[in-house]
């Protein structure tokens, strides 16, 4: 009877054991202390705003403005683990701890606050248009009668423009924006349509400098924000880091790098009167 209550103590030790190690890291304190960790979600594959070639450190305006926050809230870049956060699994990701913020051209809409909640917005984007640098006669999305039009499948931002803009838009769908942007670059099509920073963010990739241009014509707002798992108490901090980041200059310091060599600016007025979310 020892023997067999022996056995199965060391059992329940060695279960113990397995259940810590595969427990996942702490979501961190009001302090970036030893072990802690803040985990966040950004993209992997779009340039100029969250990308991450092999184990090297992620790039891009997203990915800058994390740090930022981070910083503020007590966690220096070493205490960071970013994670790959494709835009189907955003919330998800947070409902199921698997993170504790997400910077990815997460856009703030009434129907995803029902899951999680958001802090920001750190950046008023619109949908654009990316044509090759010689282009002059497209010059907004009513232009495009009789055009090849590129996004991606599944995107709505391409329909949009055949059913409000030019319905004689011809539309052409790839897997990615890589792949409109070779097919672009081929003259397969005449524009490319999604967010203008992520169009700034392609043609600020090494590989298509000089390339291509944002037409600079945005007609939709999105709102990108910090997303949270609901109940977060982190929302006013994050505001707060932001319009330190917007005041002390990097932030557009960050957006310069991200879209140097497209001609893209921004809304100022938009971004620079964005309200933030209440922080309940």
């Amino acid at each position: 009877m020892r023997r067999f209550r022996f056995l199965a103590a060391t059992a329940a030790a060695g279960l113990m054991l397995t259940a810590t190690a595969c427990a996942p890291s702490s979501q961190g304190g009001d302090e970036g202390g030893d072990g802690e960790t803040l985990r966040i979600g950004i993209k992997f594959d779009q340039p100029g705003l969250g990308f991450r070639a092999g184990n090297a450190d992620p790039e891009g305006f997203d990915t800058d403005v994390a740090r930022y926050v981070a910083s503020e809230l007590g966690f220096p870049e070493d205490k960071i683990e970013w994670v790959q956060t494709p835009s189907a699994n955003r919330e998800n990701a947070l409902e199921n701890g698997e993170v504790d913020m997400i910077l990815a051209t997460y856009s703030i809409t009434d129907e995803r606050k029902e899951r999680v909640d958001f802090a920001g917005p750190y950046f008023v984007a619109g949908q654009d248009l990316l044509v090759r640098s010689d282009e002059n006669a497209i010059k907004g999305p009513e232009d495009l009668n009789g055009k090849n039009l590129c996004s991606v499948t599944g995107s709505t931002s391409a329909q949009k423009i055949k059913d409000e803009y030019a319905e004689g838009v011809n539309l052409v769908e790839q897997a990615g924006y890589a792949e409109c942007v070779t097919i672009l670059e081929a003259g397969q099509v005449d524009a490319v349509t999604t967010d203008d920073i992520i169009l700034a963010g392609l043609a600020a990739a090494d590989a298509n400098k000089g390339k291509f241009k944002v037409v600079g014509n945005a007609f939709t707002e999105e709102r990108y924000g910090v997303g949270l798992p609901k109940g977060s108490d982190k929302c006013a901090d994050i505001n707060a880091a932001i319009e330190k980041m917007k005041e002390d200059g990097k932030w557009q310091e960050a957006l310069d790098t991200a879209t140097e060599g497209t001609g893209y600016e921004p809304d100022a007025e938009l971004n620079d009167n964005a309200e933030m979310e209440s922080c309940s």
